[in-house]
């Protein structure tokens, strides 16, 4: 029986003290690792957007990472919101 591979879009807000301290960059490197495309941006207000799309098994794994504690920084609190991938991005890159 084959299951059919859907791919979904993660976009998270990292709240806490998240820029000037590698954290796109970390936040990338795990990205690449599961395999996902999308974007890791510093926001006006001191936050971090992440866009991700891929599977969901492996978009879950990289919001289990950015709540880890093991990133750099200080992670206060994740905000989450899942949408269909909307497709048409290659690569994962910090803005």
């Amino acid at each position: 029986m084959s299951e059919e591979i859907t791919h979904i879009r993660l976009t998270a807000w990292v709240h806490g003290r998240v820029q000037g301290v590698g954290f796109r960059w970390w936040t990338r490197s795990r990205a690449l690792e599961l395999g996902l495309v999308g974007s890791a941006g510093n926001l006006a207000d001191g936050r971090v957007e992440v866009v991700a799309e891929g599977v969901r098994d492996n978009c879950e794994r990289l919001l289990l990472a950015l709540r880890s504690g093991e990133s750099p920084g200080s992670v206060d609190h994740v905000v989450e919101r899942w949408s269909p991938a909307k497709g048409g991005i290659s690569g994962f890159v910090e803005r």
